[in-house]
């Protein structure tokens, strides 16, 4: 009877051993996780106040033979290409559903430029929306948006007029530079409705302290939980000694 008490109380000291490996495995991820996205997001809060500081020093500049930086503030002249006329899809504006209207316009000096003239509400219809586009000279201004990577898309990005997504080479144009004026003010103006998608500095900041406050949450549950596992072992193993003791 002895021999066998003694054999269940080795039995279980070595089941403990793997209840730690589990216990420890199932933190410590969990920990590591939190740091790490909390470290993403303070490097994200301080690629923002970069990004808002370059917004803020962005230049004003009329039609520029070099590529316009981020947010320049742009002024532009000649005739819009009306017949060439598509509508970004799915835009809202004031829980109000339609389109952006982008039409080419066509400069002073003959380079072609792409213009977000602004919102055009169209309601649930699918029909080729309609917008009146002033003719001859204009002047126009606004903020300059370069081209950059395209979420991914589901199916085809044009249907008709229609535009998942602003992709340049929708029009067989060679377009002064690699991307679109946001219409401010001029000819042709319509609701603005884009702005720029720059979540603050601030809510980054409190996103990483967030993170951190889990991990260590997360490292304080791992700590205590381990040393009961430990205190536990300890027992289970010190049980085996008392009985040899007692006979």
């Amino acid at each position: 009877m002895g021999d066998s008490s003694y054999g269940d109380d080795r039995q279980d000291a070595r089941s403990g051993r793997p209840r730690q490996w589990l216990w420890w495995s199932l933190w410590l991820p969990l920990v590591v996780l939190g740091v790490f996205l909390g470290l993403w997001q303070w490097d994200r809060a301080g690629e923002k106040r970069d990004y808002l500081a370059r917004l803020d020093a962005a230049p004003e500049l009329t039609a520029p033979r070099d590529a316009p930086p981020e947010g320049t503030h742009l002024t532009l002249s000649g005739e819009y290409l009306a017949d060439q006329t598509l509508f970004l899809d799915n835009r809202t504006l004031d829980g109000r559903l339609g389109v952006a209207v982008l039409t080419p316009l066509r400069g002073d000096d003959g380079r072609v430029w792409l213009v977000d003239r602004g919102f055009l509400a169209t309601g649930p219809s699918r029909e080729t929306p309609r917008v009146e586009t002033p003719e001859g000279s204009v002047t126009l201004k606004g903020a300059w948006q370069v081209a950059g990577d395209q979420p991914p898309l589901f199916g085809p990005n044009r249907e008709g007029q229609r535009l998942q997504g602003i992709v340049l080479e929708a029009w067989e144009q060679d377009f002064a530079h690699p991307g679109w004026l946001h219409l401010e003010d001029g000819e042709g103006a319509l609701d603005a409705w884009w702005q720029p998608s720059v979540m603050p500095p601030s809510r980054h900041l409190g996103y990483a302290v967030q993170w951190w406050g889990l991990a260590l949450a997360a490292l304080l549950v791992m700590l205590i939980g381990g040393r009961k596992l430990d205190n536990a072992q300890d027992k289970r193993k010190s049980a085996p000694q008392s009985r040899e003791t007692s006979r």
